[in-house]
């Protein structure tokens, strides 16, 4: 499986594109196949401040709904608007089309505790 080397992994599935003091977030590969079909996406409003490690939203699949946990923290800029008609944008493009927010990040530096690409790789494997 391809995990794209620019981006930044969580252990809870969730990935950052850092570009400048802006962070876009999403779910990897992996976790929306684990979900299956995702049929809706709850995600905070513009405005609203997530913080690293927190829940920020929740994603809802034909086989369950899973909480989205930040890998950033920052003030929520932009939400993928898309997704509320086309959830499933998340299913066929994870790192593209499915993104789900733009975060204005607090501290650019808390993308050192995440996972870069072989490392996240790495871990996956040692998860089985």
């Amino acid at each position: 499986m391809e995990y794209p080397e620019d981006l930044y992994y969580a252990q809870d599935h969730t990935w950052v594109r850092i570009i400048g003091n802006r962070g876009t977030v999403g779910i990897t590969n992996f976790a929306q196949q684990e979900m299956g079909e995702i049929i809706y996406t709850e995600l905070p409003d513009e405005g609203a401040q997530v913080e690293q490690g927190d829940v920020l939203g929740t994603l809802e699949s034909s086989k369950t709904v899973a909480e989205l946990i930040s890998p950033v923290s920052g003030e929520v800029i932009s939400s993928n608007k898309d997704l509320e008609e086309e959830p499933s944008l998340i299913n066929d493009d994870p790192y593209g089309k499915g993104w789900l927010l733009v975060v204005e990040l607090d501290d650019p530096n808390e993308v050192q505790e995440l996972y870069n690409s072989v490392e996240y790789e790495d871990f996956l494997e040692k998860k089985g």
